[in-house]
């Protein structure tokens, strides 16, 4: 089994955490069941993340492999994604509650602060020794009719949890795609002020 954990380790340009750059976002699983000590850590990581007004807007379906509730999110899935998201030992939603100002106008930071919970949650599983890869290719309407959420609730980003695994396991395309150095904009591109 070959696994490619080392080869991801972020080039820096200015020194960060490790854990930061030390994590990424695989496709490749192995089949254990999740470490669930590790799952309880990265959930509280995010339930303690700063929110606007302290909203905590975040919720969250946690769903292991093999339960009627894994297979209900996999069926969500965009098909690319269907390919190689069931290997992991978890699927997580990641949904926002509709919270409305006094005017009735949706609270803009929820979104901002799902995102932070999801950040939160990563870097600790990653910390963890577990990988999460996020991704937004799934039908929200869908899954939120088959878990019959409130019309409130809002699925947002689905992500996969679990012990990154080898690339020989996902195919020749997906494998090549998957050993591909990882790249980010320059600093330069991304500072548009910085004096």
């Amino acid at each position: 089994m070959t696994l490619i954990t080392e080869s991801k380790t972020a080039q820096t340009d200015a020194p960060i955490l490790g854990v930061l750059a030390e994590r990424w976002s695989p496709r490749a699983y192995s089949s254990e069941p999740i470490d669930e000590t590790k799952l309880a850590s990265a959930l509280e990581a995010a339930r303690w993340s700063p929110s606007g007004g302290n909203s905590q807007p975040w919720r969250f379906i946690v769903a292991r492999r093999g339960s009627e509730a894994f297979e209900k999110i996999a069926a969500s899935l965009a098909p690319f994604n269907q390919v190689w998201a069931p290997t992991a030992s978890v699927l997580l939603v990641g949904l926002y509650t509709e919270l409305r100002d006094q005017a009735g106008k949706l609270r803009n930071t929820v979104f901002y602060d799902l995102g932070q919970a999801m950040a939160h949650l990563s870097v600790q599983a990653h910390h963890d020794g577990l990988h999460v890869h996020q991704m937004t290719g799934f039908d929200a309407d869908a899954l939120a009719a088959s878990f019959e959420l409130p019309a409130d609730v809002k699925p947002f980003v689905v992500a996969t949890l679990g012990t990154v695994g080898s690339p020989d396991d996902l195919g020749e395309a997906l494998a090549e795609r998957e050993r591909q150095p990882r790249t980010r904009l320059s600093r330069a591109e991304i500072e548009l002020v910085n004096e």
